[in-house]
Formats: C-alpha cells, structure tokens, sequence
C-alpha cells in the first residue's frame, strides 16, 4: 500500500489542532474532582480518554488499516506494517493544574521505523511536524536544531522519574554536573514539548529516562529530522521502548552522550 506521507501528515496536523482545541475549550471549566489515579503520580482524566478516542478515529479514517500503540488503551488494535504510537494529552499534571504546557503526540511507524511525527503544542498554538524524507517543520516554517557546539554554551531540559526512583541517585548526580556545567536545565513537565523544543533549537540537548513509547516516538523523529541526533543512554537506538532517551544538536551531542553514560553505567 503506498501511502501519500505529505498529504498524511497535514492531515494529521488537522486532526491535532482539532482535538487540541476540544482539550482547551475543556481546560476552562476543568475540575480535579474528575482526575483518576492509575499510579503514584500518574494521572488521567475524561479529557486525556475523549481526546484519544478522537486522535483514534480520525486515524483509523485516513489510514484503516493502522493499529495503535496508546497511552490511555483505548485500543488494542494491530496493524501488519503501520501503527500509530499517540499520546493524547503530554503532561496531564501540567494539565490538572492548569499549567500551560502540554501537547498532542502523533508518530507513524511503518515495520517499527518511524516514518512521520506530529506534536502540536495546545496552549501556543504550534505545530511541530515531519515525515520520511522531509524537513522539519513548525506552523510552516523549516525548524532545525540549535548549532551549539559544547555543554558550557547549552540549555537542556530534562524531567523528573515520578514513580520509579531505583535511578534516582545517578539521576541526581548527573543533574548536579549540568547545573554547574550548563547555562541550566529547564523541566517543562511534556517530554513531546521538550523534544519539539530541541528540534527547533530552543533547547541544545534533553535526557530523561523512566519513560513510555508515547512520550518520544513523535518527538525524536522530529529531532532527527531537524538535523538532530538521538540515542538511549548506551548510545544505542532503544531510545523508543529502551525507556530512556538522549537527544540533542549534531555538534555537542558526543559530549553530552558521554556524560549521560558516565553517570548511567
């Protein structure tokens, strides 16, 4: 089946904006009392599982035969070459408490290799976007990464492990390195955001581990896209399911890989 990726992923970005606006308009009136715990620290409410029935259906119409990797489940659908990995609400705390950073991750995987990405960030109003053979993109405009070329000239963001603490310690040490190290660290609370972020240069690197398929696909091949580089904290490629990611600018990624590696053995 030959798939029109161009027309696929402006599509996509529609569909983005559209449940993006339902999560705003749903914003206004929101109210903790509907949140539900999954886990310590791990929330959802009717917002994040109405927003992924839609991201669902408005998918399954412009590609029937797609399956589904989703935060929420949803769906248990499989597809045989292509598969959606969404995340329908990055950084539902955020959310919950009316902080006004969170987003819509989209990512396209044809036999498990990435082949379009969309991240639409809700409270800016921005786009990020790509596909196979394409640049990067926010709201039109070609994005790249940033040219920073070593760690003392860098911004990265990272996040904080909210439930599984058995890094914590090298976590930390390694946060204290960037902070004397670093222009400093930033933690937005979306992965997806932080990602899109690198991607258009804003920041030079993020790091971050304990973290889910939905949390990255969309945002790493966005990254690449725009010239970036990214990796697990062995510099492997099991950033997607590995649970941990390392991304960042071609000219100081090799430094910044090296010092995530040093402090994770």
């Amino acid at each position: 089946m030959s798939v029109d990726l161009k027309k696929l992923c402006d599509d996509v970005c529609q569909l983005a904006k559209q449940t993006g606006s339902f999560i705003r308009s749903e914003r206004q009136n929101f109210s903790v009392s509907r949140i539900e715990v999954k886990g310590k620290n791990d929330f959802v409410s009717y917002v994040d599982k109405t927003s992924e029935i839609q991201l669902i259906k408005g998918l399954s119409e412009l590609l029937p035969d797609s399956g589904f990797i989703a935060e929420e489940g949803t769906t248990s659908k499989k597809g045989e070459v292509y598969n959606w990995i969404i995340d329908p609400l990055d950084g539902t705390t955020n959310f919950i408490h009316g902080i006004p950073c969170y987003a819509i991750s989209i990512a396209l995987m044809r036999n498990n290799e990435p082949v379009l990405g969309v991240i639409y960030e809700i409270n800016l109003d921005e786009c990020f976007y790509t596909w196979e053979g394409s640049k990067a993109y926010l709201n039109g405009i070609e994005i790249s990464v940033s040219k920073t070329a070593s760690l003392d000239d860098a911004l990265l963001a990272t996040g904080f492990p909210y439930y599984d603490y058995s890094r914590l310690g090298e976590y930390m040490e390694l946060f204290n390195y960037f902070l004397k190290n670093t222009h400093g660290l930033r933690r937005l609370g979306s992965a997806a955001t932080d990602l899109a972020y690198v991607a258009c240069g804003r920041f030079d690197g993020f790091y971050e581990y304990c973290l889910q398929p939905w949390d990255v696909a969309a945002g790493a091949f966005i990254v690449q896209q725009a010239g970036g580089k990214v990796a697990d904290f062995k510099g492997e490629n099991n950033y997607i399911f590995g649970r941990e990611i390392v991304a960042g600018n071609s000219n100081s990624f090799d430094e910044f890989l090296n010092v995530v590696k040093t402090h994770f053995k």
